[in-house]
């Protein structure tokens, strides 16, 4: 049931605005994914609640050590960008974007990603990936096969991937060992952060949002029986709920009914199918809304996705 809005809920703003690969991120925290050697512009593009016009920042690579390695300045009047340089290493490196003289901080992880070339027999690293469509969907290029894989270690399952949500929440539910593969778009955690401060802001408090399926494999997502093109296999879809009072792995009662079934979906849905028309919801956030009802096996919960194009669909 809606109540005031959630006062303590904090968005995880950074006070400014970096854009990487197209993406514009204003949060304090957010992974990326990055190719061996792959050459990154980095661009500081905004200021908002903290930072002014005229204010230097310089990206420290923290995986040197506590303090980080300064590696490129970002200078008022010189387009305030600059590139960096992915390692060779598959693996995660800090990156951090700061406030020269001020407090202002932002965290990339970057995520240096096994390619996708490393599969081989449907299998990378004995972990079980299976096999993407031969042709993209419609020609589009955001069904085609991807650049590469985040390996997951243990002690990367806690990564903050952005203010809200860890890496553990987007893996895939298939069985196996150590490390595990998992796709994540950026634009899908710009994404579910957005829907999130909606929904605090509509009264619904919600610390993160429960995640019932992220990234699938294709062979796990043939497994299940899903559609062919399913964003899922492209790290870009998530299934989510509320899952706060109580905290019991399915959906809140939204609407104070006193039951969960499938009106407390299609609240949500409603909620997310609105934020179109609304002038802070960006373009670049278009995409797939589901909503699904109760299972014997599972609570409701609605599927969001940034494919780039609407799509609109419910049971």
């Amino acid at each position: 049931m809606a109540s005031d809005a959630f006062d303590t809920f904090d968005a995880g703003r950074a006070g400014f605005s970096v854009r990487v690969r197209g993406e514009v991120n204003p949060y304090r925290v957010l992974a990326v994914s990055v190719l061996p050697g792959e050459r990154l512009p980095i661009e500081v593009v905004g200021a908002r609640g903290g930072a002014s016009p005229s204010d230097s920042f310089e990206l420290v690579d923290r995986s040197v050590d506590d303090s980080g390695l300064v590696v490129g300045h970002f200078e008022p009047g010189t387009g305030r960008r600059v590139s960096w340089t992915a390692p060779r290493t598959p693996g995660l490196v800090p990156l951090e974007i700061r406030q020269v003289g001020g407090e202002l901080r932002m965290t990339f992880h970057a995520l240096v990603l096994v390619p996708f070339a490393e599969v081989h027999d449907g299998k990378l690293k004995g972990y079980r990936i299976g096999s993407y469509p031969a042709t993209p969907l419609r020609g589009l290029a955001v069904y085609r096969k991807p650049r590469g894989f985040i390996e997951v270690t243990e002690d990367l399952l806690d990564l903050e991937v952005s203010p809200h949500f860890r890496l553990r929440q987007f893996l895939c539910k298939q069985e196996g060992g150590w490390p595990r593969y998992v796709i994540l778009r950026e634009r899908l955690l710009l994404k579910l952060e957005y829907l999130l401060q909606v929904v605090n802001a509509k009264g619904y408090r919600a610390s993160t949002f429960a995640v019932l399926s992220g990234f699938r494999t294709p062979w796990y997502n043939r497994a299940i029986g899903n559609v062919q093109y399913s964003r899922h296999q492209w790290g870009g879809a998530a299934d989510i709920f509320i899952d706060e009072s109580p905290r019991d792995g399915r959906m809140d009662d939204l609407n104070g009914d006193g039951r969960v079934d499938a009106r407390d979906a299609n609240l949500l849905y409603d909620l997310f199918d609105g934020l179109g028309v609304r002038e802070d919801y960006t373009t670049q956030f278009t995409g797939g809304l589901g909503k699904y009802g109760p299972s014997p096996v599972r609570g409701p919960f609605v599927h969001v996705d940034a494919r780039g194009y609407r799509a609109r669909w419910g049971r």
